[in-house]
Parts: structure tokens; C-alpha cells; sequence
């Protein structure tokens, strides 16, 4: 690939992860907007949280999709962390200069358009334990998350259908889990968008809780994978061709 024609696909990157940034914040208000507004569902209704669910899932679905239209864009600064710490030096510096800031400005231009559409939408996820329990919920999250992506990337090479709707129910467990703590997040610049339309972006809370926690575990769970799962098959095929 030229430097001209690599350019420009980094290029397009950087475009597609603030659309797409920009699109997940509001998909998620669109979708509580629907079920309790639209349809007179009452929070914590059965009925309400299945139909919720369920169109979350079809949404997770819809942005895998775009995610492979784009050829790996994202709207999680997570997703492309964990591709860049097994890719090259340039690569990490890409996702970690331009990638991961451009999700977050995406999602800080989604809120700050949706609280000028809606004032009274509400103020997005907060921290409703003590920060420590709160470092210790999303670090959990992230790790679990990030393990099963890595498990169906070696495991499940080629099925998108397969690995989305294990991805998508994975990710919906996991912020069903964590919804009451943290918000059950698993994304530091969709919580960031929120977080700078209260002003409260550079607190310690949010510091830790939202970017240092799920970045450290991101970082674990790639060493545990390569320590406990790569390796093992790697040594298993080694011994397979000896024998």
C-alpha cells in the first residue's frame, strides 16, 4: 500500500469512528426514546426492557455492519486499543493520535446535539457506588468483553452472523450486570460525551473509573489471551507436527 492510498484509508477511518461515534450516542437514546416515550412503556417494565433489549441487539447488529461497510470503523476507543497493541509502533500511534479522539469528539458533538434537541433527555450514565467499586465493576466489564471478542476473532475467523450475535448478547449481559452500578458502559468516549455535557469530564471519578480501569483491563485481557489461550495452541501444533 502506497503512502498516498494509506493516507487516505486512515483517513476514512478517522471519518467513519466520529460518525459512528456520533451515531451510537444518539441510537441509544433513540431506542429508550421509542420504548418509553414513543410506545408509554414505564421503566423497569418486563415488557419494556425485553422490547428494549431486543432493539438493541438488531442496533449492535446494524453498527457491526457499518463497521465492516467501513473496513474497521468503530466507535469504541477499546475495540481499536485491542486491535492496536498486537499491531506495529505507527498503527498504535494512529489509533491512540487520531482514532480515539475523533470517537470522542463524535460522541461529544452526539450529546451536545441531543441536549439541544431534547433539554430534558436526561444526563447519560453515572457512578452510583464509590469510585474504587466502580474501577473494579467497568474493569471487570471491559475484560470479560474483551476476551470474548478475542475469542471469536481466532476462534470464529470468517461467520459475522455468528460472532455478532454472541458479541451483541455478551455486550448486553454485561451492561445488564453493570447497568445499576457504573452504567454498565464498556465505552470511554460514548461516557465521555456525557460526562463533558455535565462538566464533570476531568474529574478523578471519571478519570479512573471510565478510562484508566477499562483501558488497564483491555490491556490484561490481551495478555492473558495470548498468555493462556495463543500460546497453548500454538504448542499444540508444534507437538501435533512432531508426532
Amino acid at each position: 500500500m502506497g503512502p498516498d492510498r494509506r493516507q487516505r484509508t486512515w483517513l476514512l477511518l478517522v471519518l467513519s469512528d466520529f460518525i459512528m461515534s456520533f451515531m451510537w450516542v444518539w441510537s441509544s437514546v433513540l431506542i429508550k426514546m421509542f420504548v418509553y416515550t414513543s410506545l408509554g412503556f414505564h421503566h423497569h417494565n418486563l415488557k419494556a426492557e425485553i422490547l428494549k433489549n431486543s432493539i438493541s441487539v438488531i442496533n449492535m447488529f446494524l453498527f457491526a455492519y457499518l463497521a465492516k461497510l467501513t473496513n474497521g470503523g468503530a466507535y469504541n476507543p477499546l475495540t481499536v486499543l485491542s486491535s492496536a497493541i498486537s499491531g506495529n509502533f505507527p498503527q498504535f500511534l494512529f489509533v491512540v493520535g487520531a482514532r480515539i479522539p475523533a470517537q470522542v469528539f463524535g460522541s461529544i458533538s452526539g450529546v451536545r446535539l441531543i441536549r439541544e434537541t431534547f433539554p430534558t433527555i436526561g444526563t447519560g450514565p453515572k457512578l452510583s457506588v464509590d469510585i474504587h467499586q466502580g474501577a473494579l465493576t467497568e474493569g471487570t466489564l471491559t475484560f470479560l468483553i474483551v476476551i470474548v471478542s478475542l475469542g471469536l476473532s481466532r476462534n470464529i475467523p470468517g461467520s459475522f452472523y455468528m460472532k455478532t450475535w454472541i458479541s451483541s448478547l455478551s455486550k448486553l449481559t454485561l451492561h445488564v450486570l453493570g447497568s445499576d452500578l457504573t452504567g454498565g458502559c464498556m465505552n470511554p468516549a460514548s461516557v465521555m460525551g456525557w460526562a463533558y455535557a455535565r462538566g464533570d469530564h476531568i474529574t478523578k471519578e471519571h478519570i479512573l473509573v471510565y478510562w484508566l480501569a477499562p483501558i488497564e483491563a483491555t490491556l490484561l485481557a490481551n495478555f492473558a489471551f495470548k498468555l493462556l489461550v495463543v500460546r497453548r495452541q500454538e504448542k499444540e501444533k508444534k507437538l501435533e507436527k512432531t508426532e
